[in-house]
């Protein structure tokens, strides 16, 4: 996923804001998941909720105002109940910028561990 930094994702010294961050991952594991064949929506409509249980971030290089950055995800290991996604970010100049690891959980829509199935299993796997 491209990203272009824009102000509002800076601090007041033009460095995108650590939180901003996990937003990118999110919006790099939503759009790696509907390449998948799975929009959000249409799992949250099977009964499937991802909630983040981890989260961890290395943050190698700055990130600047106007930088263009991307944001790659794989999938480092996936079970029936879990995923683990790995994103990756680089500036324009193909620098190391940060690296993030997410486990999300699969739920029911009351928040119970379920298993997201073979089929999505399948699709997002290794």
């Amino acid at each position: 996923m491209k990203k272009t930094i824009f102000y509002h994702d800076t601090d007041c010294g033009g460095v995108v804001y650590y939180g901003n961050y996990m937003k990118f991952f999110e919006e790099a594991r939503t759009l790696f998941m509907a390449e998948k064949g799975y929009s959000v929506p249409a799992l949250m409509q099977k009964g499937l909720f991802f909630v983040v249980a981890r989260q961890e971030t290395e943050y190698k290089y700055p990130v600047k105002y106007a930088d263009v950055i991307d944001v790659s995800t794989k999938v480092l290991e996936i079970s029936d109940i879990k995923i683990v996604f790995e994103n990756i970010i680089t500036n324009q100049n193909g620098k190391l910028c940060t690296k993030g690891k997410t486990t999300l959980v699969c739920v029911t829509k009351d928040g119970v561990p379920t298993s997201m199935g073979k089929e999505v299993k399948d699709a997002m796997g290794l």
